[in-house]
């Protein structure tokens, strides 16, 4: 396994749709696990390939409590209820933090390593970490939802690890 590098703003291939996976095969398996341990390593709560610079839809989540570090590819998201409001931060934006409207609970589909169709329905960071990185295999990122300049901040390091302003990847 290894670390990668991740993409910062403005990398054009943050903003490309990633294309959807056709097969699971052995360098699909490697570079998920490389991205888990990225992602560990960043820390964040999620990574998409995008962010390591491969435009595939190819989903990694982990560091939540209760949750089993898992895989999704081609997840999109299938249904959402409730609307909340949270402070998000970014592994590919790094030094800021915005406060955003994100769903209550989301219902995800994808499948995961071994092909296997799976459905997940999410609450909280759980969600919140889904819609983000479900959001950036769209060429999405945080800062798009934003209803104004002035719900984007600066912050300190070390502030993103706060439990008000997650770094949701």
């Amino acid at each position: 396994m290894a670390i990668l590098p991740i993409r910062t703003v403005p990398d054009p291939v943050l903003r490309e749709k990633g294309k959807r996976i056709r097969t699971i095969d052995n360098s699909i398996i490697k570079l998920a696990a490389d991205m888990l341990e990225t992602m560990h390593d960043a820390p964040g709560v999620g990574l998409t390939a995008c962010q390591v610079g491969v435009p595939i839809r190819l989903v990694v989540i982990g560091n939540i409590a209760d949750v089993e570090d898992f895989v999704l590819v081609n997840p999109e998201v299938v249904k959402t209820k409730g609307v909340r409001t949270v402070t998000e931060g970014c592994l590919s934006i790094p030094g800021y933090s915005g406060t955003i409207k994100r769903a209550e609970q989301v219902t995800v589909k994808g499948k995961d390593l071994e092909g296997r169709e799976i459905r997940i329905k999410a609450y909280d960071l759980l969600a919140q970490a889904l819609e983000h990185e479900i959001d950036h295999s769209n060429g999405i990122l945080y800062i798009d939802h934003l209803e104004n300049e002035s719900d984007l901040r600066k912050v300190k390091p070390g502030e993103e690890e706060m439990e008000d302003a997650e770094n949701v990847d």
